[in-house]
């Protein structure tokens, strides 16, 4: 971004200690505060693994959301998630608990690339503009709307990466206001890729393509060479990375951290990894995003599987975040309590 860091809504990725701040002039992106207040600093993160969570009083009611994201707009909570067959379903809540489905795709197959396989959708508001970057054919893509509910649209319809299959698209912009795009490759199983985009926020500078983090850890060998679905942001400098591993139908998929001190440098894993798996009575926990609710609350949402017996559909659940100081360190602490949201009848 040449002349002025982009406006983004709902925050953006550089972690502050206390509230956020909003700048004049050349303001600092406000992308996505969801994504933005989570921070992990370095390798003081301690996180509870374990505990019982609130389960549905009727299971068919839960929220049938895979890699789920929230955002938050004008008061209104939108979810975005793996789901729909023929594109992007939407759902809305006032209150983080009941979620009414939007009676229209948030997009649809017919305005966009791809003919299956709609995964991972992220929504951001941008200058006033909503990208929601998305999977399509084991392809990575993007669109745009004018509003949380779409239509999205591709103006061009083609993947971001034409001649490689890639997914779980995820957007971050630095604090100079440069945008980058975190992915996963299949080039060593799935592992974790950043590259620059250009200022219009849809095309990828493929010479800038730069590999993060490949399976590494003895935990995430449980099932085959998987690290993926990764959320990016900054804190003190700091640049810190979610990510999940092991295979989605695993009961040990679980989220783990890695951090850099330069985005396109070494990436070190956290040598406690994995920071939450297997959360009370769920199995299949990951894929995560970070949000900021109306009382400025930092929350986490996540999926898990149907069951400990059954992987689909898999359903979406929010937990609270804090920071905590220990030892001279900032420690972040998911609540073990977590919130099973339904779907208003």
């Amino acid at each position: 971004m040449k002349d002025r860091e982009p406006e983004m809504e709902n925050g953006n990725r550089k972690m502050e200690t206390g509230e956020p701040k909003t700048k004049t002039g050349n303001r600092m992106m406000r992308l996505h505060r969801n994504k933005m207040r989570c921070c992990i600093m370095l390798f003081a993160l301690g996180c509870c693994a374990n505990g019982a969570g609130s389960q549905p009083g009727d299971g068919d009611r839960r929220v049938p959301l895979a890699d789920p994201f929230i955002m938050l707009h004008d008061g209104t909570y939108y979810a975005y998630g793996t789901g729909a067959r023929d594109g992007i379903a939407v759902y809305v809540s006032d209150d983080l608990y009941a979620w009414s489905r939007a009676e229209q795709l948030a997009l649809s197959k017919s305005d966009t690339w791809g003919e299956r396989g709609f995964w991972a959708p992220e929504v951001y508001c941008v200058n006033g503009k909503f990208y929601m970057y998305y999977t399509a054919n084991e392809h990575i893509c993007v669109a745009t709307g004018d509003h949380p509910l779409g239509p999205f649209r591709q103006d061009v319809q083609r993947p971001m990466l034409g001649d490689e299959k890639c997914i779980d698209n995820t957007l971050f912009i630095d604090d100079d206001g440069k945008p980058y795009l975190f992915f996963d490759r299949f080039n060593d199983g799935l592992n974790i890729w950043v590259a620059e985009l250009e200022e219009n926020l849809t095309e990828i500078k493929p010479e800038t393509m730069h590999g993060c983090i490949r399976v590494s850890q003895e935990w995430e060998r449980a099932w085959p060479r998987v690290n993926e679905g990764c959320f990016v942001f900054r804190r003190n400098g700091v640049y810190c990375m979610t990510y999940s591993a092991n295979n989605y139908q695993s009961p040990f998929y679980g989220i783990g951290v890695a951090t850099a001190s330069e985005i396109n440098g070494t990436w070190t894993k956290y040598e406690k990894n994995p920071v939450y798996q297997k959360p009370g009575a769920l199995v299949g926990v990951g894929h995560s995003a970070m949000f900021t609710d109306r009382d400025g609350q930092l929350r986490i949402v996540f999926h898990a599987h149907n069951s400990t017996e059954k992987i689909h559909p898999r359903h979406m659940y929010i937990s609270t975040v804090r920071f905590e100081r220990e030892d001279g360190k900032e420690i972040m602490r998911i609540d073990p309590e977590y919130i099973t949201p339904v779907r208003k009848e």
